[in-house]
């Protein structure tokens, strides 16, 4: 489980700092994201994505399952790439699923956490309340 977890808070981690050859390395080939916009595959869309979202996270909660499948729930701020001014601010809930130290799918749950733990199944048991060092 903390592989996962591992692999999901370096990707978050690369996303926010626009770093598209590391979140790249981060994803399967055929990486699924899935949005309020619908769905994409294929880790090339990256590169695209993060120069005009201007994502940056501060992650709030962890939780991690069985199968690869880890939930957190963000506070989301989109900036303007061009600009630097914001343009909107959210508590969401991305659920991933990792597999062969890589994230394979990505799906960001406009709706907050129940919906996206209800997609991972997972619950509130599966919380990651410790983490190590």
């Amino acid at each position: 489980m903390t592989g996962a977890l591992a692999v999901v808070e370096a990707w978050l981690a690369a996303v926010d700092r626009a770093d598209v050859d590391a979140v790249t390395v981060l994803s399967a080939p055929d990486l699924e994201v899935a949005g309020p916009r619908g769905s994409v595959r294929g880790r090339e869309v990256l590169g695209p994505w993060l120069a005009r979202a201007g994502l940056t996270t501060r992650p709030l909660r962890w939780f991690c399952g069985a199968g690869g499948a880890v939930v957190v729930e963000q506070d989301a701020t989109w900036t303007d790439p061009d600009t630097g001014a914001e343009r909107g601010r959210a508590v969401v809930a991305s659920r991933f699923t990792v597999a062969g130290g890589v994230v394979t799918a990505v799906e960001r749950h406009d709706a907050g956490l129940p919906a996206a733990l209800a997609a991972a199944g997972l619950g509130p048991a599966d919380e990651v309340t410790a983490r190590g060092a």
